[in-house]
């Protein structure tokens, strides 16, 4: 695994760095102070597998650093690192086309199980900007509350170890089960909770207290 790490402050890169190595002790690890550094670096490592970019550096704004780092390598995964806690701020990074936005307050294993799931192909944004105070007593929760106790043992299995950032192949491997089956049962569950994602169906667990023995 390589990725990329963006931010001016040698510290705070350093703290990343440390919660990466965590993550995957061989990881490859780059490390850029600029905007035009990330950009020099991403489109010289072909195979990175992860850009991880501050909002705030020298050299240019975060979201013409975004748009810069998308047009040169399409397909690489950017997730941005800020210290804006602002729902719009991350909501607008990920209309922008980034694959999640952690705010640089999010502790060490949060961080880890938000890159897992974006190593996943999923998209992390933070539970305070997916969930408004009233979500779940609004008419939606009562009908993902009614759809969810159709939800097998094995499904809620699943669905946990989704929330800690596990892959399909990881899960299967927990439980001794087919990857083919692990994936017709994450199609039931996005289905019985109404999401679209890991990181919904994670806070939609939470919510309705499926993280916890019926």
């Amino acid at each position: 695994m390589k990725i990329l790490i963006c931010d001016d402050h040698a510290l705070f890169r350093e703290g990343v760095a440390h919660a990466l190595r965590e993550l995957d002790p061989a990881a490859k690890l780059l490390e850029a102070a600029d905007g035009a550094e990330a950009l020099r670096l991403a489109q010289q490592h072909a195979d990175l597998d992860l850009v991880l970019l501050d909002l705030q550096m020298p050299g240019t704004d975060g979201w013409t650093g975004l748009g810069r780092l998308q047009d040169a390598c399409p397909t690489l995964p950017v997730v941005i690192l800020s210290a804006s806690e602002d729902p719009a701020d991350a909501r607008r990074a990920i209309d922008a086309g980034a694959a999640g936005f952690v705010p640089k307050s999010t502790r060490g294993p949060v961080l880890r199980a938000a890159l897992q799931l974006v190593l996943s192909g999923g998209v992390y944004l933070p539970p305070h900007v997916l969930t408004p105070a009233n979500t779940a007593h609004s008419p939606a929760a009562a009908v993902r509350h009614t759809r969810a106790e159709g939800l097998t043992e094995r499904q809620l299995e699943v669905l946990r170890l989704m929330s800690r950032g596990l892959t399909n192949t990881e899960i299967g491997g927990v439980l001794g089960v087919a990857l083919g089956t692990i994936k017709a049962h994450v199609a039931a569950i996005f289905e019985a909770l109404d999401v679209s994602n890991r990181t919904e169906a994670a806070l939609v667990m939470r919510e309705l207290g499926l993280d916890r023995d019926r």
